[in-house]
């Protein structure tokens, strides 16, 4: 605590010390976020746990190694994880307090993620074109639940980085946009392991058997 935020009363017998200000405490912005995404694990447990249940009751429905299109799937899983890796490339960017390389690579990390959505977009409507829709079976409600929920989440990942893209160049790297680019990028990093444990449990899975 500094001694220029303290004063003495000379009034006083005994020495009685005030502050001339109230101490100012860093906000728990880190702490919640890591509590959000906690919560945001279990949601995907439950998911997880759901596919687990009941991926193999297809019941007339089509099956995954009839419609899945592997080829397509491993494309937007690549525009996934690379996304992660340029995000790390605008942190580093930031850390070095470069603003134009900051904008840069999120600015890319949006482009991949908006690459994997709309991919994704597209692999819904041609199942479902095909038979294979949430109502068909619950190996296929299941389908849907978990990876439209992950698709989701990317989505709004997205509309993040455009409110921290235009912040940015309002205001430049202050503090606070520092501390919200390190909470978009445990979101961000967070997404991709989930994207991986999707990727095996569900399509994997699904061409092998």
């Amino acid at each position: 605590m500094s001694g220029d935020n303290i004063i003495a009363d000379p009034s006083q017998d005994a020495p009685v010390f005030y502050l001339q200000e109230e101490p100012h405490h860093q906000p728990g912005t880190l702490l919640g976020f890591w509590i959000y995404l906690m919560s945001d694990c279990l949601i995907f447990a439950m998911l997880f746990a759901t596919r687990a249940v009941v991926g193999s009751n297809f019941s007339g429905s089509p099956l995954p190694k009839d419609v899945f299109d592997i080829k397509l799937i491993l494309i937007s899983t690549f525009c996934l994880l690379f996304s992660s890796i340029t995000y790390g490339f605008a942190v580093l960017q930031m850390q070095q307090n470069k603003l134009d390389g900051t904008l840069l690579w999120l600015t890319i990390t949006g482009l991949l993620g908006a690459a994997f959505v709309g991919i994704e977009l597209y692999e819904f409507s041609h199942l479902i074109h095909i038979g294979a829709s949430p109502q068909s079976s619950a190996s296929w409600s299941s389908f849907y639940a978990l990876v439209g929920t992950h698709g989701l989440h990317v989505f709004f990942g997205l509309l993040w980085i455009i409110v921290l893209i235009a912040q940015a160049r309002m205001y430049g790297l202050t503090v606070a946009n520092q501390r919200r680019l390190f909470c978009l990028s445990m979101f961000w990093h967070f997404l991709d392991l989930i994207w991986i444990g999707v990727f095996s449990l569900v399509y994997l899975t699904g061409v092998l058997l």
